[in-house]
């Protein structure tokens, strides 16, 4: 069956590569470029120009047509400003995830089906829909779901777990069943040396290159506050904002028998509390509080809701190993995650994201954890084991 899909070009060999493989296929493919965020008018400095050029390029090479649409005010709303809001009080965001779910998963996606009128929208994830990448599926052929790709270490199925499920029923992921190295191989072949080789970015768009430090004074003024020892109550050093520290990080505090890192923050005195030592109980954790968390899966929801508890995945950073754990539906309507292992330095303001054996079932977002409270607990298992 073929499809009239709209593919998000960013400039990148993957998307690129993504719409010659539906080509191939027969599909009509449309390109669409993302402006995101003004590098013109704003400090931040990104690659979007480059990228832009980088698309144009790629889309001449394929015989594709490629458009615009403009985000920057909206991506400043629901992103940047989020993003913002969230280190004032001391969170630490995940602004690629917030990206996925308002701007390419829900404006992107609406402008490609609604305004364009196309069957489906194509990215360069590395992810799986289990209706199949193109989407040849017949009504009524069950609910789309978000699987873990060939490519594992390529793995982006944490980025899209904010994205309401909805969405998945008309997206393509054409790369899911292929390695890193064999889309750049594919790309050398078909003519797109230049992209093959192209550097890839990593980290914030918008803070490029720069120091973060730098980067974020230029949005929140500093405001001087205390190092304060999670042990003994005392002072051990001074800093220039919450905003400039997160969770796990090594404070260079004087001379001190064991280094220092942070355990947690308070906005409210502007305080961080530090703990001495990498692995200071006040660093670990095996019980997280989270929002009411988005689903991708429907019947995770419904046993969640059902039974008061879900057995699955845990991981709240996308390049570490998943770790069993249970999460439970509170009567005062709060979830939480007990972990069947301690995790070091969970973080406010990043996602719990979570996982069956094939795929990502959904995520919250972390509002708190739970500090274990002695050495004798982070040595002790909470769980069994999840079995395949």
């Amino acid at each position: 069956m073929l499809r009239n899909v709209v593919v998000g070009m960013s400039g990148g060999v993957d998307s690129a590569v993504s719409a010659h493989l539906l080509k191939e296929r027969g599909h009509r493919v449309l390109g669409v470029f993302m402006r995101n965020w003004d590098e013109h008018d704003e400090a931040g400095r990104c690659s979007g120009e480059q990228d832009l050029k980088d698309a144009e390029w790629a889309s001449q090479r394929l015989g594709i047509e490629l458009r615009q649409v403009n985000y920057v005010k909206e991506y400043w709303t629901a992103v940047f400003s989020a993003f913002l809001d969230d280190y004032q009080q001391g969170l630490t965001p995940n602004p690629d995830i917030l990206c996925n779910r308002h701007i390419k998963f829900d404006l992107f996606h609406r402008h490609a089906l609604e305004r364009l009128g196309f069957d489906a929208v194509a990215t360069g994830h590395y992810a799986r829909n289990s209706l199949g990448n193109f989407l040849e599926h017949r009504a009524g052929g069950g609910e789309a779901r978000l699987l873990i790709p060939a490519d594992t270490f390529k793995d982006q199925t944490f980025f899209l777990a904010g994205i309401q499920r909805q969405a998945l029923q008309r997206t393509m992921f054409p790369l899911g069943d292929l390695a890193k190295s064999q889309v750049k191989h594919l790309a050398r072949r078909i003519g797109l040396q230049r992209l093959a080789h192209k550097r890839e970015s990593t980290g914030i768009c918008f803070v490029g290159k720069r120091d973060f430090k730098s980067f974020i004074r230029e949005y929140i003024a500093s405001r001087s506050g205390q190092f304060v020892d999670t042990d003994t109550g005392a002072i051990v050093g001074t800093h220039e904002g919450i905003h400039q520290w997160t969770v796990g990080q090594r404070c260079r505090l004087g001379s001190f028998l064991q280094p220092y890192f942070v355990a947690r923050k308070e906005a409210s005195s502007n305080t961080i509390y530090v703990a001495a030592g990498h692995d200071h109980p006040a660093l670990l954790s095996t019980r997280i509080h989270i929002e009411a968390p988005n689903w991708l899966c429907a019947q995770s929801e419904e046993r969640l809701a059902s039974t008061g508890n879900l057995r699955c995945r845990f991981r709240f950073q996308h390049t570490k190993p998943l770790v069993d754990c249970c999460i439970r539906s509170r009567p005062d309507g709060q979830f939480e995650v007990l972990l069947d292992a301690p995790l070091r330095a969970i973080t406010p303001g990043q996602y719990a994201v979570f996982y069956d054996e094939v795929a990502c079932l959904g995520a919250g977002r972390i509002m708190s954890a739970d500090a274990l409270t002695s050495r004798q607990e982070q040595q002790e298992p909470r769980f069994q084991t999840i079995t395949s």
